[in-house]
């Protein structure tokens, strides 16, 4: 909505400053090739992690792609950076595959019109984390993520891309969040106070391992992270393919000792598949030649932001990449490519 607004205000006022010499009809900063040289990177709110990451790579664009320009834009994160995508308001929309896949073939939040997207960079997994207090498990028994029926589990802010991995671990165990638990939809800073005060009882983190807000939460209260035990696991990855499985090791946390199996999921880089050949290579060129720049921002990520991690793509590659990555001796599977 916000680059909407901006649009619209610089296309009025070029129309103005240009109608004596002609008509206005399009919004201003095209390219030579009628591609836009001012791009907008729909992220996230201003408090997570893609924000600044989306900053670090408006900021790489800036610096080294000649004639080009770009912005973060703070957003809802994934689902409506995916909107903003297809409606043509982002150039470059960061997101969980998961959202990435359900736009790809339109499902779930996109069952009424599917959005072509093609991924131009894999960043990093996001880490499925079933939160509940040690107390809480004292009393409770939480020993698989199937233990959570029966009582109060908040599964995310409501349209975010947390609340859609919740849904679909729930789909895959043959659970419904509408009856199996006492269901809150809050986001994490109200998770954590929630857990903290006796409101619910567990609740779940889609993010990098050692995210702030958990090690936040640990510092009064110690947790217990519920695993996604073995035969669950088989039943998410099965149903839901985009989801591998993970394990985040003991020691990942301060109060968890043990070594806990779950799932995660790969955060993108989606562009319209309309973006030329050319821009897209030259964008996978100088993000990926400037790395160190997103590394800055989210050092949990660094280990991951390398060629080799494309082939977790949950939809085709853009050309673009493709050729980028060939270009480092990469090679691309068959099936990810357009």
């Amino acid at each position: 909505m916000h680059r909407r607004t901006r649009t619209t205000a610089l296309t009025a006022v070029t129309c103005a400053a240009m109608a004596a010499a002609a008509g206005c009809s399009q919004p201003a900063d095209r390219g030579g090739d009628d591609e836009p040289s001012s791009l907008s990177i729909a992220t996230g709110t201003t408090s997570g992690i893609y924000y600044p990451v989306g900053g670090a790579m408006a900021e790489i664009i800036d610096r080294n792609a000649d004639g080009l320009s770009a912005s973060a834009e703070a957003t809802g994160a994934s689902v409506e950076n995916l909107r903003l995508l297809g409606s043509g308001e982002s150039d470059l929309a960061i997101s969980q595959g998961d959202v990435v896949y359900q736009a790809f073939h339109g499902e779930g939040e996109f069952e009424d019109e599917s959005i072509e997207t093609q991924t131009l960079m894999v960043l990093y997994p996001n880490v499925y984390h079933a939160v509940s207090l040690a107390s809480i498990h004292d009393r409770l028994d939480l020993a698989c993520f199937s233990d959570v029926a029966g009582h109060r589990f908040s599964v995310g802010a409501p349209g975010s891309g947390n609340e859609l991995a919740t849904n679909l671990v729930f789909d895959a165990l043959g659970m419904s969040p509408d009856s199996d638990i006492s269901r809150q939809r809050y986001a994490y800073a109200e998770t954590a106070r929630a857990l903290r005060e006796g409101q619910v009882d567990a609740g779940s983190w889609v993010v990098g391992e050692g995210h702030g807000s958990l090690g936040e939460l640990e510092a009064t209260d110690p947790i217990h992270l519920i695993p996604i035990c073995d035969d669950e696991l088989s039943q998410v990855t099965d149903r839901h393919p985009f989801y591998t499985p993970h394990t985040i090791a003991g020691g990942t946390y301060a109060t968890v000792d043990d070594d806990v199996s779950t799932i995660a999921l790969w955060n993108v880089v989606a562009v319209p598949p309309d973006m030329s050949e050319e821009r897209g290579y030259e964008l996978a060129t100088v993000l990926y030649d400037n790395v160190e720049s997103i590394n800055q921002v989210y050092a949990g990520g660094a280990d991951y932001l390398v060629l080799e991690t494309l082939e977790h793509s949950p939809v085709p590659l853009h050309p673009g990449v493709i050729r980028y990555a060939e270009e480092q001796g990469v090679e691309i599977p068959d099936e990810l490519r357009p």
